[in-house]
């Protein structure tokens, strides 16, 4: 393994491999390599670190809206979860409107040029051109490190390349498949979406034994990065929809069972029983995981490191849910946006006594406090409370027009946070082991077996009620309690073939039953660019 010290990824390391790889708004209609004056730059390890995995990782996270994995808008998390029947953004008078934009993804009837669709592209092609371009000068440079290095940093980008790939194998399924720095853009043509699964998977089982078994969320060399541990999630993820990514045509209203999978994916979730005791586990509280301190929770797999000081990722969930005055009591800035939908509200048994007690630990409810637990006021003489139960998709004029809806709680307020609460010390979560126990405990029921145990387990850390039988939809419900907002669910929904399904209170619109919005269009942009690329069925 390539052994160097880790450096923050500041500014400087971005600015770095952007003087190195020129990549336009449309991906691949350069050539980057002819662009490279590397000789300057590339001197040491250190500067070589900085040039390929350095610049690699200080974008997982972003202070630009479009980019980054996690904590940015307008972007893959709001492609995965404002689509969703977790997350909504009301029209609040004359705010939140955005021409449409948020009604549209909750309304399933976004077009193939919609911001968010074409950021996610362009941002995932970026990231895989720098990863190319990484892998070249692997090769270039590997004078100045053993073999041993060279194998272990080549297999960390390839694997970092896949998982950019992953994103869009869910996102877009059909993509073309680009391992070269230097490809024209004339021989760039999309692969059937079996195919870049099976590219996806095999990049990660080939990486997998060469990557190291350290955590990734723990500070250290490896913090931040994708070590062993994050592989074998990714392919429990991977190998749980292999269901839906070997599906070439998603709006026949056939999909092949691959019941092989699924063992695959019990597989790789058991290899996490494999670590030292201990290593990873629930953590005995549930918010111990989104604290301000929560890089050294035993439960998270990976997350994108945040720190004020050292970081420019910023976190803006929270900053756009919360009502300005809540905000302003928290000492932040608050945008009055995304709240919890009511299909959310009923997963939880809102307001009956039996409601779920994540509900609490995950939203804002009824009356609100400041950061010293003081009543938060609207004016001398009003509190400001919640009404979860009254949102709607447009609540102009309404009553409630500025305090409907449930919000965003389940990250630690951090009182030392920066850039009006965007700047924040705790970790982004991307991935969880709660993630893999119920992906496992699906699996299970899928195949045949009894899951009850595992699902009690997830229950049994927040202090849930046991249950006594579960079944699929136990499975959709409990990931919905115990994931919620954090960008998993539209893949859930996917998986579960109930995206836009009737049972939600957003109707179906003409032609939405054959499926076709379960992926997204390939964005106007790129076809233009691109005349080889091809749209995915239903919005052509």
């Amino acid at each position: 393994m390539i052994i160097i010290q880790h450096i923050p990824f500041k500014r400087t390391a971005t600015l770095l491999l952007l003087s190195l790889t020129v990549v336009s708004c449309h991906f691949l209609d350069e050539n980057p390599k002819d662009q490279l004056d590397e000789s300057e730059l590339i001197k040491d390890a250190k500067s070589f670190y900085l040039a390929t995995l350095g610049d690699l990782y200080a974008h997982f996270g972003s202070d630009e809206n479009g980019n980054g994995i996690m904590g940015t808008g307008r972007g893959i998390y709001d492609l995965q979860t404002i689509t969703s029947d977790e997350a909504i953004i009301p029209i609040r008078g004359a705010d939140w409107n955005d021409g449409g934009l948020w009604a549209r993804l909750y309304g399933h009837s976004w077009e193939d040029g919609e911001e968010p669709i074409k950021n996610a592209w362009n941002y995932l092609f970026q990231m895989i051109v720098k990863s190319n371009t990484a892998l070249y000068l692997v090769e270039r440079y590997s004078s100045y490190m053993t073999e041993e290095e060279k194998l272990g940093l080549n297999a960390e980008l390839r694997a970092i390349r896949a998982f950019m790939y992953y994103y869009l194998l869910d996102l877009y399924a059909r993509v073309p498949l680009v391992t070269e720095p230097d490809v024209p853009l004339s021989k760039v043509e999309q692969e059937d979406r079996s195919v870049v699964f099976d590219f996806v998977v095999s990049e990660l089982e080939a990486v997998r034994p060469l990557l190291p078994l350290e955590r990734s969320n723990y500070l250290g060399a490896w913090y931040g990065r994708i070590t062993r541990p994050v592989v074998y999630c990714l392919l429990a993820k991977l190998y749980l929809n292999a269901d839906v990514y070997m599906d070439d045509d998603w709006t026949d209203g056939v999909r092949a069972l691959h019941p092989e999978y699924y063992q695959k994916c019990i597989d790789y979730c058991d290899s996490f029983s494999r670590f030292p005791e201990g290593d990873y586990h629930l953590s005995a509280s549930y918010a111990e995981n989104f604290s301000t301190t929560n890089e050294r929770s035993h439960e998270n797999i990976l997350t994108i490191p945040m720190d004020p000081d050292r970081y420019a990722s910023q976190f803006l969930y929270i900053f756009r849910s919360l009502h300005y005055d809540h905000a302003a009591a928290l000492g932040m800035s608050g945008e009055n946006g995304p709240c919890a939908t009511l299909e959310l509200l009923d997963a939880h048994h809102f307001g009956q006594d039996d409601e779920d007690p994540r509900f609490r630990m995950n939203f804002w409810g009824g009356a609100v406090v400041d950061k010293n637990g003081k009543p938060v006021y609207l004016n001398p003489t009003t509190p400001l409370v919640y009404k979860p139960r009254s949102v709607a998709l447009n609540l102009t004029g309404n009553v409630d027009e500025k305090v409907a809806g449930a919000r965003m709680k389940k990250y630690e307020y951090d009182p030392n946070c920066t850039t009006d609460g965007k700047c924040v010390h705790n970790d982004l979560v991307v991935f969880r082991y709660a993630d893999v126990v119920l992906m496992k405990a699906e699996a299970m029921l899928r195949s045949g077996q009894d899951a009850l145990a595992l699902v009690n387990r997830v229950r049994e850390r927040v202090n849930a009620p046991a249950l006594t039988t579960v079944a699929l939809d136990d499975i959709l419900r409990e990931r919905m309690l115990e994931l919620c907002w954090e960008g998993h669910r539209r893949q859930d929904m996917v998986r579960f073939g109930v995206f836009g399904d009737a049972r939600t209170s957003r109707p179906q619109l003409p032609g939405e039953e054959n499926g076709y919005t379960t992926v997204f269009p390939i964005p106007a942009d790129a076809i233009a660019v691109n005349h080889n690329l091809k749209q995915n069925k239903g919005y052509e």
